[in-house]
């Protein structure tokens, strides 16, 4: 009988945070094999599209801006070292009532930080911004270092840097079990079977159902994206157009960047539906799903919220009950790491999250304090 081929660490899925940790086990030492169910670069999951926000003055919790702040580090890092570019710095405005989460979670990561910020009335962001209006009652936080990143460039370039490293990497190969025995771990796939000291499971909108863990109670939210096609004046150009994120009712925002290629990018956070089986999505979008998004920008971007709709895409947001991510071992083995840190919000993270994975992998440990991602919290 042929013996399965054996490694120090298998990680599943090749997304945003699957393709940064083989890269980091990789550049390690680690002899190390990449699965992925589907083909590079394919846009069933979470990775595809031309932009993700990345922004430091996070709003959600201050305990993420140290994380933001190494990743946007690592992000030049991996930039530099494969002469390519992957992010752009545009600033960012965070708008909304003083009181709100926007403005406030902003406001409080700003001073346990000590972070770079203006903040700007109605009368003052209008001649520095020309396409944004302020809502009566709402202010805007302008993140200095706030931008975005090219997903896509992102994840290929921390595959092709992995493979460059050491790494194996295998498409279009879906796991169809996997069994963790003492220090080893045992993974079938549709062309054969691999043993590994350590496995990671970074699968997105599939890591519940492959994991098996009752406690991780994550839900699949299908995700409505769209491109306007905005007139064709400088106020949508990266110079005068920063990405920003608007809570136009409690709680609830729409975000947007500058003009790319595909036109001018927006969409409503969290305003999808549930997905019962990330395998059977609707990945049409209809005429229809675009008003809420018109509507929420009509305060702010008056003329983008007329504009019409040039592109629309779906995407899966994998959230976990509190929008915070996991970022555990696995409760009934320690050489399993269950990962699924978006909840729509974690991209921006993966150079870091890669790092931080690979030295659990390797050492067990990391300096950063992971308890707020346990998976029994």
């Amino acid at each position: 009988m042929t013996q399965p081929h054996s490694y120090d660490a298998i990680v599943v899925g090749l997304g945003a945070m699957g393709s940064a940790t083989l890269y980091h086990l990789a550049r390690r030492g680690v002899r190390v094999l990449g699965l992925e169910q589907f083909s590079p670069g394919h846009s069933l999951g979470s990775s595809h599209g031309d932009s993700r926000i990345i922004r430091e003055t996070y709003f959600e919790h201050p305990l993420y801006v140290p994380l933001v702040q190494r990743a946007h580090h690592l992000w030049r890092e991996l930039e530099d070292m494969n002469d390519t570019s992957l992010m752009k710095i545009t600033g960012g405005l965070m708008i909304g009532p003083p009181d709100g989460m926007v403005v406030a979670g902003t406001l409080r990561s700003v001073r346990e930080h000590g972070l770079p910020h203006e903040v700007l009335t109605a009368d003052e962001i209008m001649p520095r911004f020309p396409a944004f209006r302020l809502p009566e009652g709402a202010v805007a936080v302008l993140d200095p270092r706030a931008g975005y990143l090219d997903p896509e460039a992102c994840t290929r370039t921390h595959l092709a840097a992995a493979v460059a490293a050491g790494a194996e990497t295998h498409f279009d190969e879906p796991v169809v079990a996997w069994s963790a025995v003492g220090d080893d771990a045992r993974v079938k796939t549709t062309a054969g079977e691999y043993l590994a000291d350590r496995l990671v499971l970074c699968a997105g909108a599939w890591t519940e159902r492959l994991a098996g863990v009752s406690d991780l109670k994550l839900t699949v939210e299908r995700q409505t994206v769209f491109w306007f096609d905005a007139p064709s004046a400088a106020e949508y150009e990266a110079e005068e157009f920063p990405i920003y994120a608007y809570e136009f009712k409690p709680g609830t925002i729409c975000y947007g960047f500058p003009r790319l290629p595909r036109g001018v990018k927006a969409s409503v956070m969290h305003d999808g539906q549930s997905v019962a089986d990330p395998d059977h999505v609707g990945r049409g979008v209809s005429a229809e799903e675009v008003e809420p998004l018109r509507a929420a920008l009509r305060p702010i971007l008056p003329e983008l919220a007329e504009s019409k709709v040039r592109e629309t895409s779906v995407c899966l947001f994998t959230n976990t009950r509190d929008h915070d991510f996991v970022i555990d071992f696995h409760p009934e083995h320690r050489n399993v790491l269950v990962s699924s840190p978006c909840s729509g919000h974690g991209f921006k993270f993966a150079s870091a999250i890669g790092e931080l994975q690979a030295e659990l992998v390797v050492n067990g440990r990391t300096a950063f304090d992971l308890s707020p991602f346990a998976i029994d919290r």
